[in-house]
């Protein structure tokens, strides 16, 4: 596909052209363009977000909109094929890379690009039906001008042996952007591990725009783990659409480590009666990164249940952003939601901007929220120097222990314990991750 520049000079007036050259480059069926001209009409009257929209008013995007962004060009050179024990869709530059990838249907598992069901004229489930983009500007962005993704299709009843892992690496020597698409349908009672793993090489920076939208049928059970480890000079946003059937349990784990801006965005409807749901998120930033997080928690049905904690660590000069929001429908009585956040200060210049919010519109439920801004405690750190543990390494150890919480949620091992010794690394101060 040829090259799509969108650079600081043409940004105002010229971008609108340039994703519409991209668009028209886009294979779809009729039905699919249908929703793309309605989506890329739909980022023209929204534009990009501003700092005068409130649910953006402490991220600012225009600095990064004024670099060159391209169209990714397929990835030159190879790339390491990944761990083993997972079933895995790679994707080098937003693009499928069939040879580092398990196609085809394995055990009530069938796993496909999204771009070639596209080519094929088949969208089981259909696209933007659970990501909504009327009222989010990078929601129809991504509808408009997404090119390949993730089809993920669970059988009913099937039980997966193994985490599925949706991997996407970016990499190039000028700045691309890349929408990579996701769609993952799970079956009436079954039960499966979904890893999103976004992560990029050195070089210059580049602008990820993810969707991904979940459909959990009836009595489902699905595990949701996003990695978020993108370069120190990249753009990232990512929404999560969730529905959920009635009596289904949802799991999303969120960890959001790279990048230098990155916004995440998780809605999730409760569509179904006793259905229930877990938010786990952790947010680390250091130096002048800045990292957004914004939950929508939608009780539709009666009888639901929520429970929601994030955990922040703030570094240097670096900026976090928690907006949660609950909603309590009139028909969803009995609901039980908790939602919780908490950040960890490492230095006067750090700052965190927490919003918890609760729309309850019945009458017989129960709904608790709450926000902590706070520092290491002085009187543990002189606890540990006492016994002989250097200052940093006191620190290092209590900030850790601040994540422990989140970290000793996460069920897959491999992720658990590469999570852990990155986390503990970084928070030492012996080194950086090597990408």
């Amino acid at each position: 596909m040829p090259a799509t520049v969108v650079s600081a000079k043409d940004h105002e007036q010229g971008y609108m052209a340039a994703f519409e050259r991209r668009r028209s480059e886009l294979p779809g069926n009729a039905g699919l363009r249908r929703i793309r001209d309605a989506a890329i009409e739909r980022f023209g009257h929204l534009g990009f977000p501003t700092t005068h929209d409130e649910e953006w008013k402490y991220t600012n995007l225009a600095p990064f909109l004024k670099t060159g962004y391209e169209s990714a060009h397929a990835w030159s050179g190879g790339a390491t094929p990944g761990g083993a024990g997972f079933y895995r869709l790679t994707f080098l530059n937003g693009r499928l890379a069939p040879e580092l990838s398990s196609l085809g249907t394995i055990r009530g598992l069938k796993l496909s690009g999204l771009g070639e069901a596209v080519k094929q004229g088949r969208l089981a489930g259909g696209i933007a039906r659970r990501a909504a983009f009327e009222n989010n500007a990078m929601v129809a962005l991504n509808t408009a001008l997404f090119e390949d993704g993730a089809l993920v299709e669970i059988a009913d009843g099937a039980v997966i042996d193994r985490p599925i892992e949706l991997r996407f690496l970016t990499r190039g020597e000028r700045p691309v952007m890349t929408f990579p698409r996701n769609l993952i349908l799970a079956g009436r009672d079954s039960q499966a591990q979904i890893v999103e793993v976004y992560d990029g090489s050195a070089g210059a920076g580049y602008f990820t725009s993810a969707v991904t939208e979940i459909d959990g049928a009836d009595g489902s059970v699905l595990e949701h783990y996003k990695v978020q480890r993108e370069t120190e000079a990249s753009l990232h946003f990512g929404m999560l659409a969730v529905r959920q059937g009635g009596s289904s349990n949802f799991t999303s784990h969120n960890i959001a480590l790279g990048a230098a801006l990155a916004r995440n965005e998780i809605a999730v409807v409760l569509d179904g009666e006793g259905s229930e749901c877990t938010l786990n998120g952790l947010y680390v930033a250091t130096g002048r990164q800045h990292v957004d997080n914004y939950t929508t928690l939608d009780h539709a049905k009666p009888h639901s249940t929520s429970h929601e904690l994030y955990k922040g660590i703030l570094d240097g000069q670096s900026q976090g952003v928690f907006h949660g929001r609950i909603i309590v429908r009139p028909d969803a009585q009995k609901t039980d939601a908790i939602q919780r956040n908490k950040n960890l200060l490492l230095s006067q210049a750090a700052v965190i901007n927490t919003k918890p919010q609760l729309e309850i519109y019945a009458d017989d439920v129960k709904c608790t929220h709450g926000a902590t801004v706070g520092q290491v405690d002085p009187d543990a750190v002189f606890y540990l120097r006492s016994r002989g543990i250097a200052l940093a390494e006191a620190r290092a150890l209590l900030t850790y222990a601040f994540t422990a919480d989140v970290l000793d949620k996460i069920k897959i091992e491999p992720i658990r314990a590469g999570l852990g010794g990155d986390l503990f690394r970084r928070l030492a101060g012996t080194g950086k991750r090597e990408l």
